[in-house]
């Protein structure tokens, strides 16, 4: 997947943060109560420069100690309020905000679980990960304060406004002056702002990628002596990240150079037209103190304007990353996804089973017009049949298997079971009656039985814990110092390759399942071991139909038929023994001369 992606353009970034509406329609009694408490707290700031109007222009010039102990009271009732009211603004937008933040980090992780496997081949595990924390943690930022605030400052700037030209109209005229040029900046930042930091957020993506990979390959790393060659990889990387942030900052320092020093030179120059006029009788001291005091009490909602534009920016990316993984189609569901069908009428002899019939598959990324990598595949697995799928390396042998429980769907033709086509099923009835065997063999950082038991229906418990780890004899797991609630750690590197393997092979048959599907289930075990899983594993085969992945000999003879995979579809089926005696690349395949993988 690219990691560069459109600019979020002015239009665009406010259509995008309107996406988050869903998520913040639950809690916007609380999020504009809290606006409104904002607004007053900031209002409530605005009224102190009036006091100090009357306290300079009232007690002041007539020297009443009793009216100035007075006016500070009241100043100092105003900011114990405007203190209380944004500790109540806070409190209002905490817990609600985590809740959205929570609710969009759970629904893209269920979103993720649905997607199909093509996505994830295109998309980098650190891409998406940061997207769930990174860009999910600027959007809680986002609603928490900046859009309160770009609100509440907009307000506060107006209102303030208003009173410095009640004061004295000439002296609010000068303050505007800078209007115009600040808003001129603005709009440009904006764009600029908006592009650099999409490329940041994927470029902390990117890291991610590189650390998570880095970890999880620390093994090779270390045994290939690679960690000078992934530090500078990881040095490159940071770099790049640090020259954008710095641009970032290059950029954000450029619009508070401007928001800040057009509005102080304008306070400046009202300051001392405001001096001239007091000198000159036309003006009063107590006038002229509340006027700057109101200016300089707007200085704040001023000059976060670069800042919260920034932050801004910030969310409109993240909310446009978000909403590019949530905005990929879900596998589709089937046909048979609604109230379900009468159970269909068993199959004829010559329809049970496995059935591929003229099945054509070619990736979904893959350019139109070029050859699909499975055409005119026809193969009947019967009843209780196991068959081995053999085929040289990049023929097409796991993509065929992976069509059985639809990881990948099929460009054309159709798989049926039993006679019922896989497409007219709901997904996870399909996936109750074809179990699954991977190659590599994936362990989740949870105890060995949890592992296993994740191949189970509801309700499976020791008994058929103890059988599945039996038939794959992962006995061993019993001897860990935990038994088998033993945790393995991620990826179950804490265990060797044959046990992962095994446990996988446990996991595959403990539902029973009436279809199994195994990719060279057996590569990573000795040769003592594999001939007691073969052992265990024919009385399971006895009762399921089977589709084996084989690349060894051993692994053949347990399937009661063969079929050679060449050039994309099923050039010979037979036992092992005619296709020995009559297909020369079969036979070639199982001679040893060079590893089919």
């Amino acid at each position: 997947m690219p990691t560069t992606h459109a600019t979020t353009q002015n239009g665009s970034a406010v259509r995008g943060l309107l996406r988050l509406w869903p998520y913040v329609r639950p809690v916007r009694a609380r999020l504009l109560t809290a606006a409104l408490v904002a607004i007053v707290a900031s209002c409530t700031g605005l009224v102190i420069p009036l006091v100090l109007k009357w306290l300079v222009d009232g007690p002041v010039a007539d020297r009443d100690p009793a009216g100035v102990w007075l006016g500070a009271l009241y100043l100092l009732l105003l900011g114990i309020a405007e203190a209380v009211l944004f500790g109540v603004r806070r409190w209002l937008v905490a817990r609600p905000l985590s809740h959205v933040e929570a609710g969009m980090r759970a629904d893209l992780y269920r979103h993720l679980q649905r997607l199909p496997v093509a996505f994830h081949d295109r998309w980098a595990s650190g891409q998406l990960l940061s997207r769930g924390t990174t860009d999910l943690m600027l959007l809680r930022m986002f609603l928490a304060f900046p859009l309160t605030f770009l609100l509440v400052n907009g307000v506060t700037i107006l209102v303030g406004v208003v009173i410095m030209l009640a004061q004295d109209w000439l002296l609010g005229l000068v303050v505007l002056v800078p209007a115009v040029p600040v808003l001129w900046t603005c709009v440009v930042f904006e764009g600029r702002y908006a592009r650099v930091a999409r490329r940041a957020q994927d470029q902390v993506g990117d890291l991610t990628t590189l650390v998570e990979e880095s970890v999880l390959g620390i093994r090779v790393v270390k045994g290939f002596g690679r960690h000078r060659s992934q530090a500078r990889a990881f040095d490159a990387r940071s770099a790049d990240l640090r020259g954008t942030e710095l641009h970032k900052a290059r950029l954000l320092a450029t619009i508070w150079g401007v928001v800040v020093t057009l509005p102080e030179v304008s306070i400046g120059a009202a300051l001392v037209l405001g001096v001239i006029q007091v000198a000159d009788g036309d003006l009063s001291a107590g006038t002229l103190v509340a006027f700057l005091s109101t200016a300089l009490a707007l200085r704040w909602p001023v000059e976060s304007i670069g800042f919260l534009l920034a932050m801004s920016q910030e969310a409109a990316t993240a909310t446009e990353r978000y909403f590019e993984a949530m905005d990929e189609a879900p596998e589709q569901e089937s046909a048979g996804s609604g109230p379900r069908d009468p159970a269909p009428e068993p199959a004829a002899a010559d329809e049970a089973g496995l059935r591929f019939e003229n099945v054509r598959f070619r990736y979904p990324d893959a350019d139109p017009g070029s050859p699909p990598l499975l055409h005119h595949i026809d193969l009947h697995v019967r009843p209780g049949e196991s068959m081995a799928l053999v085929g040289a390396t990049g023929s097409g042998k796991t993509t065929l298997t992976a069509l059985v429980p639809r990881l990948h769907e099929v460009t054309s033709g159709r798989i049926t079971l039993n006679g019922v086509d896989i497409t007219a099923m709901p997904r996870e009835e399909l996936r109750e009656k074809v179990a699954v065997a991977f190659e590599e063999p994936t362990l989740f950082s949870a105890t060995v039985g949890e592992n296993v038991l994740m191949g189970a229906p509801e309700g499976a418990g020791r008994d058929d814990l103890d059988s599945a780890l039996e038939v794959a004899r992962a006995e061993f797991a019993h001897a860990l110092p935990e038994g088998t609630d033993t945790r393995v750690g991620e990826q179950g590197l804490s265990l060797s390759g044959g046990q992962r393997q095994r446990l996988a092979l446990a996991r595959a048959v403990v539902g029973r399942p009436r279809f199994l599907v195994l990719d060279d289930p057996l590569s990573a075990l000795d040769v003592h071991t594999e001939a007691a899983v073969e052992a265990a594993l024919r009385r399971v085969l006895a009762d399921t139909t089977a589709l084996i992945v084989a690349h060894r000999p051993s692994t053949v003879l347990l399937a009661d038929r063969v079929a050679l995979l060449s050039g994309g579809r099923i050039a010979a089926v037979g036992t092992h023994q005619e296709l020995l005696r009559c297909n020369a690349e079969y036979a070639h395949l199982m001679s040893g001369e060079e590893d089919p993988r």
